[in-house]
Formats: structure tokens, sequence, C-alpha cells
């Protein structure tokens, strides 16, 4: 347990389903004893991906059960990560019941238009994409930055091993993760003197709704079946398994902790040994 974070405040995107990434930093940040701010896009259609977002229901429910559980504040907040005016209303609302903004996780991020090349990818699917995954960060982080300039604080971004290694037939989330890298090294440089450190995490295969739903893909493309399909991709993976949410949160809590306190503009692997290379 890291101390130091009991009572501060970590807004976290894509975050308001139990079944992901932001859910597992959430629970994280609260079992610390951090004051959580609930972030999703909050719809009960899929996307264009397959995957579906989480409701609001979802959000308020998990807001209330970490209340309970952990006796920290929450709030949940509805935000369209890639929409201007959006993000001014979630600040604004942020505004009304906290002071600072200790931490924030930039974690939102979906796909779509895949499978696909290059050449046959559908160019409003690749912009979406790329909209969602790497201008959002930039949006969010905007918009957030002067609730944290007052005091400091951490900003960590939920990068992709395919930001390091290309996927076949994802370019444009590939880009877009590749993207998140830079623009985390840029901001650990610019904003260094305000006391303000920007690491990203990247992980590797996670079980997650979106990395189901690949499996899924995966085994209609091959004609096999999810099973077998998660089977070949273990093997690729020197732990010999598939990473849990948690581990990428347990991650994300430490490189927010004072513990990594020297840690700035770093991109860090969490893929059981798949990728090796800085």
């Amino acid at each position: 347990m890291y101390l130091e974070l009991k009572n501060k405040t970590a807004l976290v995107t894509g975050s308001g389903k139990k079944t992901g990434i932001g859910y597992a930093i959430a629970e994280k940040f609260a079992k610390n004893g951090t004051h959580v701010i609930i972030a999703d896009l909050n719809r009960q259609k899929p996307d264009d991906g397959g995957v579906r977002t989480a409701t609001s229901e979802e959000s308020l429910e998990i807001a209330a059960d970490l209340s309970q559980r952990y006796g920290i504040r929450t709030l949940a907040v509805d935000v369209d990560v890639t929409n201007n005016a959006s993000i001014a209303r979630m600040v604004e609302t942020i505004s009304g019941s906290f002071d600072s903004v200790d931490v924030l996780c930039n974690n939102a991020g979906a796909t779509f238009g895949v499978p696909n090349a290059v050449h046959t990818y559908d160019e409003e699917a690749w912009m979406k994409t790329i909209d969602v995954n790497l201008h959002s960060v930039f949006k969010v982080s905007r918009a957030v930055l002067p609730l944290m300039m007052k005091k400091g604080g951490t900003i960590i971004n939920t990068a992709s091993r395919a930001g390091k290694v290309p996927p076949l037939f994802n370019g444009a989330y590939a880009v877009a993760k590749a993207g998140v890298i830079m623009l985390t090294k840029v901001m650990a440089r610019e904003l260094a003197g305000n006391n303000i450190r920007i690491n990203a995490v990247c992980p590797g295969q996670i079980m997650t709704d979106l990395e189901k739903w690949r499996f899924g893909l995966e085994a209609q493309f091959f004609n096999t079946t999810i099973e077998e399909r998660q089977a070949e991709m273990c093997k690729t993976i020197p732990l010999n398994r598939i990473g849990e949410p948690e581990e990428v949160a347990k991650l994300v809590v430490y490189l927010a902790s004072d513990e990594s306190s020297y840690m700035t503009g770093q991109a860090v692997n969490v893929t059981g040994g798949q990728l090796m290379e800085l």
C-alpha cells in the first residue's frame, strides 16, 4: 500500500466496466485510499469494434461500490474523450466536487475498422481510431492539467505493446499508441518544471473484452476455436499466459506513487516477457 496516495484524487478514463483495465486501475487506487473519478463514454450500444461500452448505471454502481468498500469519495462522469465540449463538462463537474486532480490516467481506448491492411483500411475508421486513442490523450490532459498545476501530480497514459511492435491488420491502433508513447515523452519534458511526471504503460495481451473480441475474430479468420487462438498466443509469451487487468493496475499505481519519483517520460512494458525491448 502506498500511504502517500491516501486522500489524493485520481481520474481514470475508460473505467466504467468491471471487465477492463480502467476499472482495475480505479479499484487499485481505491484500495490505497485514493478518491476516484470514474469516467467513461457510457452508452448502451456496442461501438463499431463490437465491444460494448460502459453504461451510466454501471459507472454509478462502480463508484458507489468503491466508495462503500474503501471509504473513499467517488464520482461517476460521462465523457466523450474525443469531444472538447464533453471534456469541458467533465472538468466542470469534477471541479464542483474536488479541488484538484492529483493523478490522471488516460486509459480510454478502442479500435475500429479491423482487420484491414493500410491499403484497404476505411479512412473514417482509421481517423476514429487515432482520435480515440491518441488525440484524446492530448485533449483530456490539456483540459485537466489546470486542476493539477497547483500541487503537481502524475499522468499515466495507457499505450500498448502495439505501439512498439506493430500487429498485423491493426495499423491505426498501432500508430495511435506509438503516438501516445511520444506524446508521453513530450509532456514529460514540458511539464517537469511544474512538478508533474508523465509515464506510459504498454500492456501486451491482457484478458479484457477487447482481447476476447480479438480472439473471436482470429478464430473466425483461421477457422479454429477461441481457445486454440489463445493457446497459440500464449506460445509467444515467455510466462505462457494472458495477463490480467490487475497486473497492469499494479504498475499504474506504482507510477503514481512516490516509489517512482525519479521516473518520467518512460513507456514501461507489462507483457509477460512477450516484449523485452524498450
